[in-house]
């Protein structure tokens, strides 16, 4: 394993193992929390249980594409096929993450509204934003790959 990519390696896993932990221990006690906090809303807390567990379906793939990348560059197959169908893959589940939460916004103001915290809403559009960001980064970088791959292609070709 090079030095290079083993620092993105674990930063990889330290930004998935907390949103594991999430998974495993805090999302299993939260409808009884999400019926004692707001009585009025206790009929969405499976719902939103559920929202975030899809949620976070699409984020562990990205982070399993963006580890496959890296593994990839590792073998020195950076410029490859298989490079750009990840980014493919980590940019859909970017979208989709993006659209779960545009969808999702309803129940954030919901909360917000009996709640008088517009701050979720806030921390639902900053996970839009940033799903939309990495999402456009992740097309850019696709765009690009594919060029140098035609690029290294024609030159495969003229020697």
């Amino acid at each position: 394993m090079k030095r290079e990519t083993l620092f993105l390696k674990i930063a990889i896993f330290i930004i998935g193992a907390p949103v594991a932990m999430l998974c495993v221990f805090v999302l299993p006690k939260f409808p009884n929390f999400y019926a004692e906090w707001l009585p009025e809303l206790a009929y969405l807390r499976y719902p939103i249980v559920i929202f975030f567990y899809v949620t976070a379906i699409p984020f562990f793939f990205a982070l399993y594409q963006a580890f496959n990348m890296l593994t990839y560059i590792d073998k020195n197959e950076a410029f490859s096929d298989v490079s750009v169908k990840a980014l493919k893959y980590i940019k859909h589940c970017a979208a989709v993450i993006s659209l779960l939460y545009i969808a999702g916004m309803p129940f954030f103001y919901l909360t917000a509204d009996l709640d008088d915290a517009p701050g979720i809403i806030i921390i639902g559009l900053m996970v839009v934003f940033g799903a939309l960001v990495v999402a456009l980064f992740a097309a850019v970088l696709q765009k690009l790959l594919q060029k140098a791959i035609e690029i290294k292609s024609e030159n495969d070709l003229t020697i």
